[in-house]
């Protein structure tokens, strides 16, 4: 392996990876050195996900919290650095989607997006990262280095009808992500976005094929990739890896799609 690619002992906190592309990052991140603490809603997800990172031969800690509020990712912050004993890598990787219409529309039967649901996806999707960051970033300051990756999506570059909630926050992660490597580039820490496409969870395959078999109204039919498959969850961790890498050392402020070519139909 080239040296810039080895992540070896570098210590790594993705939030909201207890399943999904969340679990994915933290496999690989793992396989590729690092020691990695994993947040999920629940918990016990992410206790299962780091007693993977820990078949792979890593340190693995696994823990509640919401990351859109504050003081409880304080809490957690106080923990993470009790058991990592620092922190190198940052991974905002919280994200959920509300589909519906922005207000009542005549003949179209579609779920309209309270105020509720408004901030419930802004939140999820755009405050965890403030949060993340404006927790977290004071340790990768004082130290002048690391790396943050905020996981977005393609809907930050392509978006689509009944989806304004969450495209409006990812498109605002992507700016959050650009204004942030700004701010912190002068202490060689450097931020960039990744934007998935279509990345099923694996955990969740047979129940999604089940639903697949059903065939939906051309208006909810997703754009066709022209690669011709979806992802796999590992890819968005080999995407990291390299964005965490001294191998990216000269990279920032990018919000790098990875889907297939989805984004170009």
């Amino acid at each position: 392996m080239l040296p810039q690619f080895d992540l070896t002992g570098r210590r790594v906190l993705i939030t909201g990876a207890g399943r999904g592309i969340g679990k994915g990052i933290a496999i690989v991140m793992a396989e590729a050195g690092c020691d990695v603490a994993i947040t999920s809603l629940g918990g016990e997800t992410a206790r299962n996900v780091a007693s993977e990172v820990e078949k792979r031969g890593r340190r693995g800690f696994g823990y509640a919290a919401d990351g859109t509020k504050v003081e409880d990712t304080e809490r957690l912050a106080e923990q993470v650095f009790a058991d990592l004993g620092g922190l190198d890598i940052l991974v905002n990787c919280l994200g959920d989607s509300i589909s519906g219409a922005l207000a009542e529309a005549p003949s179209i039967d579609r779920h309209v997006l309270s105020e509720s649901d408004w901030h419930s996806v802004i939140d999820v999707n755009l405050t965890q990262a403030y949060v993340g960051c404006h927790v977290f970033g004071p340790t990768l300051l004082k130290q002048r280095s690391g790396s943050v990756i905020n996981i977005s999506s393609f809907a930050s570059i392509r978006p689509a009808a009944y989806q304004t909630a969450y495209a409006s926050a990812k498109a605002g992660l992507t700016l959050l992500t650009q204004s942030l490597a700004l701010e912190w580039a002068p202490f060689g820490i450097r931020v960039n976005a990744i934007s998935p496409g279509s990345f099923p969870d694996p955990d969740l395959a047979a129940q999604r094929a089940d639903q697949q078999t059903v065939p939906q109204p051309p208006s909810r039919q997703q754009p066709p990739v022209p690669l011709g498959r979806p992802g796999d969850v590992r890819e968005v961790g080999y995407l990291c890896v390299y964005l965490a890498s001294d191998a990216a050392a000269y990279i920032t402020g990018q919000n790098i799609a990875i889907d297939g070519g989805r984004t170009l139909t």
